[in-house]
């Protein structure tokens, strides 16, 4: 089954919402350093904000130990992300770590080339968040042709 005849999700949109205690910094570095479009801002009364900014399209990778053990050891050498990370797809992996180190974030590990054909970086970035970005070098249906990487041939049936 290819993605187009996969039915259609009952999940219009996943959001991930982050505690940045230093919340200008914050949304300047992802918003303007990044470049996520600002989709909707409020604020009250009371000093509370929040910014929404579109990071296009989205996923959740849900990985077991070995495999968190496998990406840390291919992405970085070494064992160093928290349970969650949070992973964007660029079109320059190169030029988006610069932009970004060059705006405060740490460079973890310079763009690698991975064995799923990808060149990832990793970055220690505002709001306490250990981010990868990740430019694509094949596409979906060249990844899954390799070795050891392929979709689930049928995905499970909906729950009531």
């Amino acid at each position: 089954m290819d993605s187009a005849e996969l039915p259609a999700s009952p999940v219009r949109q996943l959001r991930l919402v982050v505690e940045a205690d230093d919340y200008e910094a914050a949304v300047s570095f992802y918003r303007d350093v990044l470049g996520l479009p600002e989709q909707a801002a409020f604020s009250s009364g009371d000093d509370a904000r929040v910014v929404i900014l579109d990071a296009g399209r989205a996923t959740l990778e849900i990985a077991n130990p070995a495999q968190k053990r496998m990406i840390d050891d291919v992405e970085v050498g070494r064992q160093v992300a928290p349970r969650l990370r949070v992973a964007f797809e660029v079109d320059d992996t190169a030029a988006t770590t610069d932009r970004l180190t060059a705006a405060g974030a740490r460079q973890v590990a310079p763009p690698t080339l991975t064995p799923w054909q990808s060149v990832n970086a990793r970055l220690d970035a505002p709001a306490n968040l250990h981010i990868t970005v990740f430019q694509e070098l094949r596409t979906l249906d060249e990844r899954t042709e390799l070795d050891g990487f392929a979709t689930n041939p049928e995905p499970p049936p909906p729950t009531p």
